[in-house]
């Protein structure tokens, strides 16, 4: 599944697609590599959205990404998404992993009010 990530650089929103997610420990949890500028964004500017779409409905999370540096969050990673081993290890110095803190979710749809999901 595709999802849209946003986060801002200097004044300028930055929306990406981003594919891999998963829930760890009760937290939203996505990956992304450090050679890429969306992390040096994250480092910059912590606040970030998240929106996808399915059936008529679409979600969006607000939150802050917090870096999680140990090699049990990567690997975790990794199982939830096994394509990410074909570009990735938890242990390459390139991939990281961090989740949202502070997160809200609210689900939207066309024919209702927008629901705030517990987190």
């Amino acid at each position: 599944k595709t999802y849209y990530f946003a986060t801002v650089e200097g004044d300028q929103p930055r929306v990406r697609p981003f594919g891999a997610a998963m829930e760890r420990n009760g937290k939203v949890y996505l990956g992304t590599t450090n050679q890429k500028k969306v992390y040096q964004q994250l480092l910059a500017n912590s606040k970030v959205e998240v929106s996808g779409m399915a059936k008529g409905k679409w979600i969006r999370l607000t939150g802050e990404a917090v870096i999680d540096d140990t090699v049990e969050a990567r690997e975790a990673m990794l199982e939830a998404n096994p394509p990410l081993r074909d570009m990735y290890s938890a242990d390459d110095g390139k991939f990281t992993v961090f989740y949202l803190k502070n997160m809200q979710a609210v689900l939207y749809s066309f024919t209702g009010d927008p629901e705030i999901l517990d987190n």
